[in-house]
């Protein structure tokens, strides 16, 4: 094993301090460990220069790649509320969810060929 001196920060905090000082810069975790500087100081003077030459100095917060925002689209045309309403149109429920009462039956049992009226003549 080797020892740390007190001059030499352990590797895991030197990294952690890369992080954390390129991600303050606005800089990605891969752009962050090109970071030289073994101090707090050294650290966030060259990330603010990378990001600077990077451009991406202030950058907007990163996106969520999960979860997130889902709840813009709810008004729209096209959102929330309108596949809900296919969902039950398609399904044959009402606006609570629920199927409705069954129709009576309006239909019996007849042949739909049968003409009424016809009589046999000729006989």
């Amino acid at each position: 094993m080797t020892e740390q001196t007190t001059e030499q920060p352990h590797p895991a905090v030197l990294e952690l301090a890369r992080v954390r000082a390129g991600l303050a810069a606005g800089l990605t975790v891969e752009q962050s460990a090109r970071l030289q500087g073994s101090t707090d100081e050294e650290l966030t003077a060259d990330a603010t220069a990378l990001a600077a030459e990077l451009g991406a100095a202030n950058p907007e917060p990163p996106v969520p790649r999960s979860g997130g925002n889902q709840g813009p689209d709810v008004g729209s045309p096209r959102g929330v509320r309108a596949g809900a309403a296919a969902y039950r149109e398609r399904h044959g429920l009402d606006d609570d969810g629920r199927r409705p009462a069954p129709r009576p039956v309006t239909h019996t049992n007849r042949n739909p060929f049968v003409e009424r009226g016809y009589t046999m003549e000729g006989r």
